[in-house]
């Protein structure tokens, strides 16, 4: 005899838990999102080539000349006074009393290339069926991922949308527990007990009877509270579920940009904390190489980011506009002198931040 058979036994018409996703062949194909099959996977839907706009050849973009800014022996010191006054170890002595030797501005300028795209994924969802509205086919073929309208947000915004796909909805009975609306307990094997750990199921232990299960030799299944069965994980005990197709809409300002590294006694980390003079702004669906600029680094990276996000973007993603911008950073090494000691820090930013990679005095007194 089974060992288990004295545990009682189990409701044969409850069923065993099925999958927790719609098997493979359990869902109808939908005209445009044969990608679909029903599993964990969210299909990339690329945009019709009628969405890909395309560059015009031999088109490059003119930047107008521009003066490097320069910062005055007080806006300096202010500055290196404000920073020295955020560092509790530094006194302000030194930043008062230096002698300026000379202010040297430095041109730096930063290239940034913005890309805006939307992007549409779908994948099957489900949820319980309670009765609610069954946008079905019978109202209508469901329209391609590209021709559901999605109003778009203010441009250059992130946002993510996910809306059901009109005329996708079907009602179906719940994979997991077959209709039933119930699983069969699988910790007990449906019948509602479980052989006691502690006496292995002989109800007594060391010649005394067993005070875990009190003799009996098993005990009620905590996992279902000794029913055999639980309500179905997945449709909550409604026995139908309602099918759909999910269109998730991506919009996404991708940013890549570069700052030509021609001061090596500067981080160019600290760029990032701060902002420039936006002197070029161009802005169109797609831009074009920018030509003819002084600094030919910078040509050179409009053109190889250009082409780098054409390539990555337009196969999977609509390109709805593109900006690029050139920003003239401030940069002002100031060189002092200090107690007889040449020394210098770096003003930064329109913000005018300031670098120290060594600061005359640590004491911390004024």
């Amino acid at each position: 005899m089974d060992q288990d058979e004295d545990l009682g036994a189990f409701d044969p018409n409850i069923p065993e838990e099925g999958p927790s996703a719609p098997p493979a062949g359990w869902l109808d194909d939908v005209h445009g999102y044969h990608g679909n099959k029903g599993g964990g996977d969210n299909p990339l839907c690329p945009p019709p080539p009628a969405y890909a706009p395309q560059p015009e050849l031999n088109k490059n973009t003119l930047v107008p000349n521009v003066r490097v800014p320069t910062v005055s022996e007080d806006v300096a010191r202010d500055a290196l006074l404000r920073f020295v006054g955020s560092k509790w170890r530094f006194s302000t002595k030194p930043a008062r009393n230096l002698v300026f030797k000379e202010l040297k501005p430095i041109t730096v300028y930063r290239y940034k290339l913005e890309t805006y795209t939307e992007t549409r994924t779908s994948a099957w969802q489900f949820e319980p069926y309670n009765g609610q509205p069954v946008d079905g086919p019978q109202f209508g073929v469901s329209p391609p991922p590209w021709d559901v309208l999605m109003p778009p947000p203010q441009r250059y915004t992130d946002r993510v949308e996910k809306v059901p796909v009109p005329h996708s909805s079907f009602v179906k009975l719940c994979h997991k527990c077959h209709g039933c609306g119930r699983t069969r307990c699988g910790h007990c094997l449906g019948r509602g007990q479980k052989r006691c750990t502690f006496c292995h199921g002989n109800g007594r232990s060391r010649n005394n009877r067993c005070t875990s299960c009190h003799g009996r030799g098993r005990k009620r299944c905590t996992f279902c509270q000794g029913h055999g069965h639980n309500t179905c994980s997945v449709c909550h005990g409604s026995r139908n579920l309602l099918h759909f197709i999910l269109l998730t809409v991506t919009w996404k300002n991708n940013i890549s940009d570069h700052i030509p590294d021609r001061q090596p006694d500067f981080p160019d980390k600290k760029f990032e904390k701060v902002t420039g003079d936006p002197f070029f702004v161009d802005e169109s669906v797609l831009v074009y190489a920018i030509q003819g600029f002084p600094d030919q680094e910078i040509c050179d990276v409009s053109r190889n980011l250009i082409n780098e996000h054409l390539h990555r973007f337009s196969s999977t993603s609509r390109i709805l506009q593109q900006r690029q911008t050139i920003e003239l950073v401030p940069l002002t090494h100031a060189l002092y002198n200090y107690n007889g000691k040449e020394s210098g820090f770096f003003v930064f930013g329109v913000e005018n931040e300031v670098y120290v990679s060594k600061y005359p005095s640590a004491c911390s007194i004024l």
